[in-house]
């Protein structure tokens, strides 16, 4: 029995298969439905940021209340020392 004959490297080597197309979606009512995920997803992010905006407001807000208080009470102190000590 005679050994099989070697194999000659052809001039293209093996590729992959092309990648098969995508198929539209069988759901007709896919399309609307992300329209809506996306909708709401911006409104979302949107509101989001009005939100941030609003608690950057109320924190320096109470920022400047607080440290108008402590000066407020500060000089009150300080008037209290003055007259006690005689400054």
């Amino acid at each position: 029995m005679a050994a099989p004959a070697p194999r000659r490297a052809s001039a293209d080597p093996p590729r992959a298969a092309p990648a098969r197309r995508a198929e539209p979606p069988t759901d007709a009512h896919s399309y609307e439905r992300g329209l809506t995920q996306a909708r709401a997803r911006r409104r979302a992010r949107i509101e989001h940021q009005r939100e941030k905006k609003r608690a950057r407001i109320r924190f320096l807000v109470l920022l400047v209340g607080l440290v108008f208080l402590a000066i407020f009470i500060g000089l009150s102190i300080w008037e209290k020392i003055e007259a006690v000590f005689g400054l």
